[in-house]
């Protein structure tokens, strides 16, 4: 994209904003690899769900994992929104973001409508995550979406010089967390202290008007895989 963009006339302030008309050839076959993505992301998590349902049935045998909801963070959909006061057709794509359409939007699953749409905010492995909802007062901002997370303060490289496995599994077991990974490595990328605070992020959006806060959700066991 960054390269075709002269050939259409276009100029961005940033690289990372390349782009080029949805219809050209490069728009198609951008289309395509990011439902291709979206699909596998979606068969991947469906997968995994059966997996830990299988190991609940051996364990736990009287255990029944229903998925309540599943919600995707890297997405490339096509919406309807406001823009200048007339409504346009767009191809709005999420990254590192989540859909929060209000309540009543015909495109919340039926049983959820009333509510709005399910934002799920994870934290960190020692901080809680949140559950929210798309807002109706304002759905132009941000074209009807949420953060996804807390997000990174530092990069997985630089958590693992500044911590170690042993000591952030330690540190959440303390506190009545426990972490089970095969990779100690694994551990220190996911430290606590390499996450923006995510009370903070959470609070911004609510006051944003992007989504209401439903939930807080307290981590108990974390598996990485």
């Amino acid at each position: 994209m960054a390269v075709e963009m002269a050939g259409h006339g276009l100029a961005v302030p940033d690289r990372e904003l390349a782009c080029v008309p949805i219809r050209s050839e490069i728009g198609e076959r951008y289309i395509g690899a990011m439902r291709a993505g979206i699909s596998c992301a979606l068969a991947n998590r469906q997968i995994i769900g059966q997996l830990a349902r299988e190991v609940f049935a051996q364990v736990v045998p009287a255990a029944r994992l229903t998925l309540l909801y599943d919600v995707s963070h890297n997405t490339f959909k096509v919406e309807t929104h406001e823009v200048d006061g007339a409504m346009r057709q767009l191809f709005i794509h999420r990254k590192g973001a989540t859909r929060a359409f209000g309540p009543g939007h015909p495109e919340v699953p039926a049983p959820l409508r009333a509510a709005g749409q399910p934002v799920l905010i994870g934290g960190s492995m020692g901080t809680e995550s949140y559950v929210l909802a798309g807002q109706a007062e304002r759905p132009h901002r941000g074209f009807a979406s949420a953060c996804h997370g807390a997000g990174r303060r530092m990069s997985r490289h630089a958590a693992k010089r500044k911590w170690y496995g042993r000591q952030v599994s330690d540190e959440l077991y303390a506190r009545g967390i426990v972490v089970r990974s095969p990779s100690s490595r694994g551990i220190a990328e996911e430290a606590p202290g390499a996450y923006k605070d995510v009370r903070a992020v959470v609070d911004a959006s609510e006051r944003a008007g992007l989504a209401r806060k439903v939930a807080r959700l307290t981590p108990l066991v974390c598996i990485k895989g």
